[in-house]
């Protein structure tokens, strides 16, 4: 189901799943390696069905299983809240890869030019932050999961905000939604 944002809403934010929608210590997975149902991590469903409800435009963009994602999100009920779901097995690149945040780009009807609008949010420096900030994406760390570094290995992991659990981005999304022509 494709989500059209409302016009007043021209952020447009790119959502990592595991550790900033997904606690990942919780996956249960089939003999395949998909995950079957997983919990989320504190807040991260209200975030987003606040997010939607306000008019924002949600994709995922995440490196995994297409299966993976549609279970874990229809068990938990935020399914239809994204506009485009992006994932590596379908991209066959892995972030900080370019071709995940140009074809979730794509998958939304926009081209490269509109980077300007789009917040990348993820847990990995070395991934999420990295991949948005090569392509001029506003980047958000998400550092609720001690899982992975929180310190920037260089200026190319380094965020432009950083939140620590999925809520803190209902104010900040307002914020650079307010400072976008």
């Amino acid at each position: 189901m494709l989500k059209e944002a409302s016009s007043d809403k021209r952020l447009i934010l790119f959502l990592d799943s595991g550790d900033t929608i997904i606690d990942e210590t919780t996956e249960i997975r089939d003999e395949n390696g998909v995950v079957i149902r997983a919990d989320v991590i504190p807040g991260a469903d209200v975030m987003i069905r606040t997010l939607y409800e306000r008019g924002y435009t949600l994709v995922l963009v995440a490196d995994g299983l297409a299966q993976s994602f549609k279970n874990m999100f229809i068990q938990h009920g935020f399914y239809d809240c994204f506009t485009a779901m992006i994932n590596s097995e379908n991209v066959k690149a892995e972030k900080p890869n370019a071709r995940m945040f140009l074809a979730a780009i794509g998958a939304i009807g926009l081209d490269a030019s509109a980077f300007g609008r789009v917040a990348m949010v993820g847990n990995n420096l070395a991934r999420d932050v990295k991949g948005a900030n090569a392509l001029g994406i506003t980047s958000i760390f998400q550092s609720w999961t001690s899982r992975y570094p929180h310190e920037p290995a260089d200026d190319s992991q380094r965020p432009d905000y950083t939140i620590r659990e999925p809520l803190e981005l209902l104010e900040l999304a307002e914020t650079l939604n307010a400072k976008l022509p």
